[in-house]
């Protein structure tokens, strides 16, 4: 089991509530795992489980009746606005809900607080793969209860990068500078899902770009690679918001250059 929070310091209300809702997550998708949940397909053609219904059930009645000032936003449920500037909790119950139905441990419950414009923390929990990763804005990225760390690579022939969902990129003019990239980095794979964000935040992966997201599946990654030292944006280079579609997240010290390839420059 994790320590959940860095040696020295207690987690914050928010974070301890965000931690203890990923641990009620984590015992629900045991329940479930591996016992054929049944599925429903929605309306966008994604399927959903029980267990996906279940998780983000509990986690937003965890959250919401600590915090019930805060809006919330999740894959399942919805959103419940407030007024701006209050913050906002951002939940996927199963991020990698295919992989969880094919009995495939690629997949997470992915919390996040959003304040203002910021990702204030994130909390990313693997429950079967068996990894927990958290930050806090100021305080740190950790991963079962190791401080994170971005790497120093600074030129892309030395870069390992990772491709998630890809399919508007792959049918857009961007496929074509997404190979000019392949090729003058070191290396390249699609770890995909939560993972590739983790090895990010701990050195082992240098970019990780994915088309074809939305908000609650990456906010709580950014929030960790952000606190790790790396930086996260859009495709465009704009940064993240409750519209994004799209993600690059990098060490820092190569984001720029990633963006004026896959952008024409």
């Amino acid at each position: 089991m994790p320590t959940e929070h860095a040696a020295d310091r207690p987690p914050s209300a928010e974070l301890g509530a965000a931690l203890a809702a990923a641990r009620a997550a984590n015992r629900i998708v045991r329940a479930h795992y591996g016992r054929g949940p049944g599925v429903t397909i929605k309306s966008d053609a994604s399927p959903v489980t029980v267990a996906d219904l279940a998780v983000e059930q509990e986690v937003r009645g965890l959250l919401t009746g600590q915090f019930p000032e805060y809006g919330f936003l999740g894959e399942e449920t919805g959103l419940d606005a407030r007024p701006e500037g209050v913050p906002m909790w951002i939940v996927d119950p199963i991020d990698g809900t295919r992989a969880f139905i094919r009995e495939f441990p690629m997949f997470s419950t992915q919390i996040a607080l959003r304040r203002g414009a910021d990702l204030a923390l994130g909390v990313s929990s693997a429950p079967v793969y068996g990894e927990m990763a958290w930050a806090e804005r100021g305080h740190g990225a950790f991963l079962n209860g190791r401080p994170l760390r971005v790497s120093s690579v600074a030129t892309l022939g030395e870069a390992q990068i990772s491709l998630g969902n890809s399919r508007s990129l792959a049918s857009g003019e961007r496929w074509a500078r997404y190979g000019r990239l392949v090729a003058t980095c070191a290396y390249s794979r699609g770890y995909g899902e939560f993972l590739h964000y983790h090895l990010l935040a701990a050195g082992k992966l240098d970019v990780v770009i994915e088309t074809d997201i939305k908000i609650y599946d990456v906010a709580a990654v950014a929030a960790i690679v952000t606190e790790a030292g790396g930086r996260c944006t859009d495709i465009d280079g704009a940064p993240l918001d409750l519209a994004t579609t799209s993600i690059v997240a990098s060490n820092g010290a190569l984001h720029d250059r990633v963006l004026a390839i896959l952008n024409g420059g």
